[in-house]
């Protein structure tokens, strides 16, 4: 059962490195949107960055998953389904047995790792968007004189250097989705925080009676050090990639 714990550590490190990375391409995506012309595409922007924000993250992280499941099977269900197996099914959902979709762990940590980054691309739209908008003005207008294209300056010039800007906003982002990665048991995915519930249990049996009383006290102790160890290694990559994204710019007096 601890040789179970110690790998369902993966369940957790996959969500947080694969959602990190969600969150980065929905925040770009986020971010150049609401910086458009259009205004079709700013509005969209605008919407998804205000209302994501504004939803709570167990929520939405219950919401996603069902409502795309139950979307497949719905469509599933117009294709295989026929009037006896529905008037014949006991269950209100699926429709008839056939378009049951039973999700395995994998998919059901990939649905998770979406719904991550969903949620935080949003925060990381609103970081990237203020970003951008601090990259000096005269350099975007220097750029435009020397003959590049719109998309020439936001690629080459403005998402180049907004890293600087961004990073402090986009390590806080980091830290609230390694935080929420411990809600990936309410997806009936058997991580580290519900293998600390079930090990740490008081534990009986009927030929020995109690076998050990409650330690979870111990387990989640386990998982504070280790999301404490996670966050001082996270805190080191960002000061490298700082010092990445400060290569040949000018060095504030």
């Amino acid at each position: 059962k601890h040789l179970q714990w110690y790998a369902s550590f993966r369940f957790t490190i996959f969500a947080a490195l694969f959602g990190g990375l969600l969150a980065l391409a929905f925040g770009l995506l986020g971010a150049s949107m609401r910086s458009s012309r259009f205004a079709v595409l700013r509005g969209i922007g605008t919407i998804y960055t205000s209302m994501v924000r504004g939803i709570p993250d167990v929520l939405f992280f219950l919401f996603f998953p069902l409502a795309f499941e139950q979307t497949v099977e719905w469509i599933w269900a117009m294709q295989v389904c026929t009037p006896e197996t529905i008037a014949a099914s006991q269950a209100p959902w699926p429709p008839c047995r056939d378009a049951n979709w039973l999700l395995s762990t994998n998919e059901y940590l990939i649905l998770a790792c979406f719904s991550l980054g969903i949620v935080y691309g949003a925060f990381t739209a609103n970081v990237i968007h203020g970003a951008m908008r601090s990259v000096p003005k005269g350099q975007l207008e220097a750029a435009r004189a020397y003959g590049m294209s719109n998309f020439q300056v936001l690629t080459r010039i403005q998402i180049r250097q907004m890293w600087v800007y961004a990073l402090p906003g986009l390590s806080n982002v980091w830290m609230l989705l390694i935080k929420a990665t411990s809600l990936l048991s309410l997806l009936q995915v058997a991580d580290i925080v519900w293998w600390a519930g079930q090990l740490g249990a008081p534990n009986y049996f009927p030929q020995a009676g109690l076998v050990h009383g409650d330690w979870r006290w111990a387990y989640f102790f386990a998982l504070f050090v280790f999301y404490i160890i996670v966050t001082l290694i996270s805190e080191r990559v960002f000061q490298r990639l700082t010092v990445w994204a400060r290569r040949g710019m000018p060095v504030e007096g």
